[in-house]
């Protein structure tokens, strides 16, 4: 790979219009725009075309995150073969990317899976002194071999490492996937952005 072109980073769920949209807005939203990380999302039943759903939205909006000119996109072999980072929303949507492209399963985890693995690294395995100095790709190739040796250390219910679906829910249930969501994520910015 080469360390001239930003890292890539896609995030998946289901219709494009809820959690994967959000979190990429999110991400985007925390990271420099200079920083050499380029966030994309995609579906893997896509609402191809959509806007990022009314209710999420509004709670992104109202984070202070611009949702405007967002549109669904279906999720496809060549947009997984080229991301350094996968994040998806639920285990399901993990294994529906490795189906489409086997080789990224190394790289790809769940959004709250990753955040577990990024907090035990940091406690055990010397993340900081690892990651210290890296921008952009060589941060993101640095960050994924990293957590990846976390697989398996720590067992945890399914649900624990997945964000709740909100589409057609009300409010309450948009509430409980954003809470879910938006910490996950900027643990993750954290990981992308550090010293």
């Amino acid at each position: 790979m080469s360390a001239d072109r930003p890292a890539r980073v896609l995030v998946v769920c289901t219709g494009n219009i809820c959690r994967s949209p959000a979190g990429e807005r999110l991400l985007r939203a925390h990271l420099a725009p200079d920083g050499g990380i380029e966030v994309t999302s995609a579906g893997t039943h896509a609402m191809v075309g959509s806007p990022v759903a009314d209710p999420m939205a509004a709670l992104l909006v109202g984070d202070g995150v611009d949702v405007t000119g967002f549109s669904a996109r279906q999720l496809t072999a060549p947009m997984v073969k080229d991301a350094d980072l996968v994040i998806t929303m639920t285990r399901a949507h993990r294994s529906a990317v490795a189906r489409t492209h086997p080789a990224a399963v190394r790289r790809t985890f769940t959004l709250r899976e990753l955040a577990r693995y990024i907090t035990e690294a940091a406690a055990h395995d010397d993340a900081d002194t690892t990651l210290r100095g890296r921008r952009g790709l060589d941060r993101v190739e640095t960050l994924v071999p990293l957590v990846a040796a976390r697989r398996g250390r720590t067992r945890v219910e399914a649900d624990q490492d997945e964000v709740v679906d909100p589409y057609g829910g009300d409010h309450a249930l948009y509430d409980r996937s954003y809470a879910q969501l938006r910490p996950a994520v900027l643990t993750v910015v954290g990981a992308l952005t550090g010293p």
